[in-house]
């Protein structure tokens, strides 16, 4: 059964980037630019306003999810550091950094933690969902979820990147089997697939095929 995405908590986030953005210095992020989790060797929290960032599983460059709202990274890595994953720009950002320990000193200035532990929450959610779509699934199991993904985002971002390259950065699933997949819904009528390969719309995919 694959779960529902959750709920960004937008008045959390906002909270939290309000407080933060007086303080942080602005960055060049431009397109395919990764970022690490220091400056200079010193921990940092990045702001991130506007584009398209995703989040890389540091170890095969796998792509566990992808940001075009504003967000808050570094909380997890400033406290527990593992640096099993990294930021890598899709698209040119608008993004801020600031030390980790001037972040954490404002949130406790400003009595944000609870906005903290609801992000945090958050976060932990989407990895349940995303396991719910990738982990002991069966193929066609796993691009269905990935394309019932696909269909939630705009027109706009759905015509930046075809469905074979969303998936197989998020599942390093074979060409192969995601195209035979495509080919047999766009055949069947449950998606509408433009030249290219490009999502149009999902009309209805079934639970099994």
């Amino acid at each position: 059964m694959i779960i529902p995405p959750p709920s960004r908590p937008e008045a959390a986030i906002q909270n939290i980037i309000t407080a933060l953005e007086p303080y942080g210095t602005p960055m060049e992020v431009i397109p395919r630019k990764r970022i690490n989790w220091e400056h200079k060797e010193i921990p940092q929290f990045y702001l991130f306003k506007s584009g398209e960032l995703s989040v890389l599983r540091a170890a095969d460059g796998l792509v566990i999810t992808t940001v075009y709202d504003q967000n808050l990274f570094g909380i997890a890595e400033s406290i527990q550091p593992l640096r099993s994953h990294i930021l890598r720009a899709e698209t040119e950002c608008t993004m801020l950094r600031l030390d980790a320990s001037l972040g954490h000193e404002l949130i406790t200035e400003k009595g944000l933690w609870k906005d903290i532990a609801i992000i945090l929450a958050y976060y932990t959610t989407y990895l349940f969902y995303r396991d719910s779509v990738i982990v002991q699934q069966r193929t066609y199991s796993i691009i269905r979820g990935h394309l019932l993904e696909m269909n939630r985002l705009s027109a706009e971002l759905r015509s930046r990147v075809s469905i074979l390259d969303y998936i197989q950065e998020r599942t390093h699933l074979s060409r192969s089997s995601i195209l035979n997949v495509m080919f047999a819904l766009k055949s069947g009528g449950y998606i509408e697939i433009k030249r290219g390969g490009y999502l149009i719309e999902v009309i209805n995919l079934p639970e099994r095929f």
